[in-house]
């Protein structure tokens, strides 16, 4: 043996090997995916039966930022559907949605107009935006195809237009909001404060 091997040895001789930590076995990757997916899925479908909103996440297509929204539902007054065309009809709330991600603008909207027809408003103003740059371009027109989309799902919304240029043009909307129950009850009321119910003479 060369004197630097046996050196070596002699050097090493009293060197204690690493003591290596029990291995745990881990089951397959197959397995830890599906219970983790099944806990996924029980936790998605729990967030959902919370969540009172109800507009679609996605299948609405993007709309050119130009295009004009344009929708009533049978039953209204073409005089009134003018009238909101032209933006006669002050705007008692607004909502910009400007920079907003789809997924915040659905948020958004559903809580907004929930509130306004709540609170018995009967016109509010969208502003989702136009885009002049071709990134902000192609957001606002997924945003503008979902507000077109999202106002259709809500019963509260009796018609929506594309606002006049000076209020934003095809940048923004107006909405009108058909009444709540509890401003009906008002105005009934209202009308009847100080009026005598009709009674039949009796004979």
């Amino acid at each position: 043996m060369a004197d630097d091997e046996k050196l070596f040895w002699e050097e090493v001789a009293d060197v204690a090997p690493i003591r290596r930590e029990r291995r745990v076995r881990r089951p397959p990757d197959s397995a830890v995916d599906a219970a983790t997916l099944a806990k996924r899925r029980e936790a998605a479908a729990m967030a959902r039966e919370r969540d009172p909103n109800f507009l679609a996440e996605e299948g609405f297509a993007p709309l050119d930022p130009w295009y004009v929204l344009d929708f009533k539902r049978p039953g209204i007054q073409n005089g009134v559907f003018r009238k909101l065309k032209q933006g006669r009809y002050e705007a008692e709330a607004r909502l910009d949605m400007h920079r907003m991600t789809v997924r915040q603008a659905r948020a958004e909207l559903f809580a907004f107009m929930r509130d306004c027809h709540s609170l018995g408003l009967r016109s509010v103003m969208l502003v989702h935006g136009k885009g002049d740059r071709k990134p902000e371009k192609e957001r606002v027109s997924i945003l503008k195809g979902g507000v077109d989309h999202w106002l259709r799902e809500m019963d509260s919304v009796q018609a929506f237009h594309s606002a006049q240029p000076q209020h934003g043009g095809t940048g923004a909307v107006y909405v009108l909001l058909r009444k709540s129950a509890e401003k009906k009850r008002e105005n009934r009321e209202r009308f009847m404060r100080g009026r005598v119910p009709y009674e039949p003479e009796k004979r």
